[in-house]
């Protein structure tokens, strides 16, 4: 199909991989490549159905339950964080840890650590049930209670309205936490915001890029997995911002050309734990329908990086296997002795 008058795709900048999802995707890759597989993720490393795939293909075991691992092997924790229980799991269970939590959402975990023991209500915006906040709120359950948005408000009941904090969800959209933190202010006037933003500059970023294209756009197309919650995100935000339809696709297969009908402006994007494989994937599939004109929509220049897991620094397949002849037990699996990768 040739290109047609008018026709153009919006491509959002920045999109895709934030730092603490790269740094994530990179541990466990240097972690198979220095100790060799299998290497198990506790949970999925980042919310991505092809990075999830292509790992598992080099080796990566990904697991629910930290019980789920063999004693004498290596569990990573996914870029999402754990609370200390799972920590304290895999110490029973005579497991070599590497932690590859997002720092963003470290310093959340920091922050509830710091309130909790200055005894203070913390009121944690974000999804129920979502990995990240199961975390956090393990750092301090006496003392966290969780906000799932404005509707939740009116049932928050804290000890003294005058130690109360609001933390949250690193990958929330902007505009409805503040909608939640004023309505919690309406409520608790002397409610204390933390020292600094929690929602992660990437998550920003990228719904400041759909933001500018959205009102633009007939139709935004996000490249993301249906768990991962900035993408879903980033399709609220499009259709607020004027897009008539947004969609969210794992692969550009999954697009529906009847979307595509009576549209000339496509808006692109993808979540931070997309690689940009996917993003290229989807581009030509609307190039070869039509939508060769591509520009631009800047938003933002990012330049962070993280510093890889100290832990990948250790002989951890040695450490695992001392664990279990330390601690006895259940023995050492083959893979822990075989496969030592020094």
């Amino acid at each position: 199909m040739s290109a047609s008058p008018g026709r153009r795709v919006l491509l959002a900048a920045p999109r895709g991989y934030c730092a603490g999802v790269d740094r994530a995707v990179i541990a466990v890759e240097k972690a198979l490549e220095q100790y060799g597989a299998p290497v198990y993720v506790r949970h999925e490393i980042v919310h991505n159905k092809y990075v999830v795939q292509t790992l598992e293909k080099k080796g990566a075991i990904f697991v629910e339950q930290t019980e789920e691992v063999p004693p004498g092997n290596i569990v990573m924790f996914s870029a999402h964080g754990v609370a200390p229980v799972v920590h304290e799991e895999a110490e029973r269970g005579k497991l070599a840890t590497i932690d590859a939590t997002c720092p963003l959402v470290t310093k959340v975990h920091k922050e509830a650590v710091r309130f909790a023991n200055e005894d203070y209500d913390i009121l944690l915006i974000g999804h129920e049930g979502h990995e990240e906040v199961i975390g956090t709120s393990g750092e301090a359950p006496d003392h966290i209670q969780l906000v799932d948005g404005p509707g939740d408000v009116a049932k928050v009941e804290v000890r003294d309205p005058s130690k109360v904090v609001w933390l949250s969800q690193t990958t929330l959209s902007v505009d409805e936490t503040m909608e939640t933190v004023d309505a919690l202010k309406d409520k608790f006037p002397q409610l204390i915001s933390p020292p600094s933003d929690d929602i992660c500059y990437a998550t920003q970023n990228r719904q400041l890029a759909v933001k500018q294209m959205g009102a633009e756009s007939d139709l935004v197309i996000v490249v993301g997995s249906r768990n991962s919650s900035n993408s879903k995100r980033l399709v609220e935000v499009a259709k607020i911002a004027g897009a008539r339809e947004a969609y969210l696709v794992d692969f550009a297969d999954e697009i529906d050309e009847a979307w595509l009908e009576g549209v000339t402006t496509v808006g692109v994007t993808s979540g931070a734990s997309v690689p940009e494989i996917l993003v290229e994937q989807v581009l030509e599939y609307l190039s070869q329908r039509g939508f060769e004109d591509v520009e631009i929509v800047k938003a933002a220049e990012e330049s962070i990086t993280f510093s890889l897991p100290k832990e990948l620094r250790r002989n951890l397949r040695e450490e695992a296997a001392t664990l279990v002849a330390e601690r006895g037990g259940a023995g050492t699996s083959t893979t822990a002795g075989e496969n030592s990768g020094e």
